[in-house]
């Protein structure tokens, strides 16, 4: 009887062993690659952060890689790599929207679906959806703070205006532009607006890389071409992309003698940390608040449909065209920050704690 029992507990253990040793790479974690295109902005960094969270509380294998400093050869390798390195799906927020159509065709070829996340990536049939927050509504924010703050519905100006956008590379700047200008242009066609550079197309306006120190650069030689200062030519806004942009023209309006006092008025996007700063400090007058926690959330929950076999929520059919057709899309819904509610939206929901915007 002893020798039986022995021999159904052996069968048995030899059994699961065999069970396990079949299921377990049925149900091992999917891989799932995150390219980021830098860790030079704190934007990216907490995108990345985010979704890198949430796949792993969800059970997911992550590799999160960043492109070094905005390195478009750098990212394209980082890519070729997760491909290789059997990655089940791409989440990709391209650091020039047109220079990954080659790699894609790898992941394509191998049927990894591939997600462009808040930046379109143009130009390839591989990209099956595209996650972001409406970018059209961030410019759109940005402009009719500028008009409610100059009360340009009503006082009668002539007010003077400087415009600045990101990246050309970047194809959210048609969006971003392209809402702001759809309230402000009314205004500077009118004369009420003026822009005493004459810089008002989106090229004029463009910040290669968005990089603060080119932005710094530009608002220094703008501030010298047409005398704007506490005592000169009256600068009464700045328009902003974002937020690493609006912190060179900080630093080059802070240079020129301004202060919170006589500061013009500021747009920005992202709520980094430095311009929190600056927006407590009266240097900056708001920021665009896109919660990278709720986009995160949005894309695990594409990845697990994906993954599952079903299609995936998206809200934007129509918007996002990358040159091969339009990509199915989720948008975010971004709003604006500014010293009077940033506590209710970053300290209140935990985004940031006060010690960090001392």
């Amino acid at each position: 009887m002893r020798k039986s029992f022995v021999s159904v507990v052996t069968l048995f253990v030899f059994a699961l062993s065999v069970c396990v040793g079949f299921a377990g790479p049925a149900f091992a974690a999917a891989r799932i690659g995150i390219s980021m295109p830098t860790q030079s902005l704190q934007r990216w960094n907490q995108d990345g952060a985010n979704m890198k969270a949430q796949f792993e509380a969800a059970g997911y294998e992550v590799d999160l890689q960043f492109g070094g400093d905005n390195e478009v050869p750098v990212q394209v390798a980082q890519i070729e790599n997760m491909i290789s390195g059997g990655c089940k799906v791409l989440v990709i927020s391209a650091i020039d929207g047109s220079s990954l159509t080659t790699v894609l065709e790898d992941a394509k070829a191998q049927g990894i679906p591939v997600i462009a996340y808040d930046r379109l990536i143009m130009n390839t049939d591989a990209v099956s959806y595209y996650a972001t927050f409406d970018n059209f509504k961030v410019g759109t924010l940005q402009g009719e703070f500028i008009r409610n703050q100059l009360n340009l519905d009503s006082d009668a100006g002539p007010f003077n205006i400087e415009l600045f956008t990101g990246d050309p590379g970047d194809n959210n700047i048609n969006f971003f532009f392209g809402g702001a200008m759809h309230i402000l242009q009314p205004y500077i066609d009118s004369g009420k607006l003026v822009v005493p550079s004459g810089q008002v197309t989106r090229d004029q306006a463009a910040t290669p890389g968005w990089s603060t120190e080119r932005a710094q650069s530009r608002m220094e030689n703008l501030i010298t071409a047409n005398g704007y200062g506490p005592n000169g030519t009256v600068l009464h806004a700045v328009y902003s992309s974002n937020d690493s942009v609006a912190n060179g023209i900080t630093n080059a309006l802070v240079g020129a003698g301004y202060t919170a006092d006589n500061f013009p008025i500021l747009t920005g996007q992202d709520c980094d940390v430095t311009s929190m700063k600056n927006i407590l400090a009266g240097t900056q007058s708001m920021s665009i608040f896109k919660d990278t926690r709720t986009l995160a959330a949005q894309v695990v929950k594409m990845v697990d449909a994906i993954l599952k076999g079903e299609e995936p929520e998206v809200n934007d059919t129509e918007t996002y065209d990358n040159g091969t057709g339009i990509i199915p899309s989720f948008l975010c819904d971004p709003v604006f920050c500014t010293v009077d509610n940033y506590r209710e939206l970053l300290i209140d929901s935990g985004y940031y704690t006060e010690d960090q915007l001392r």
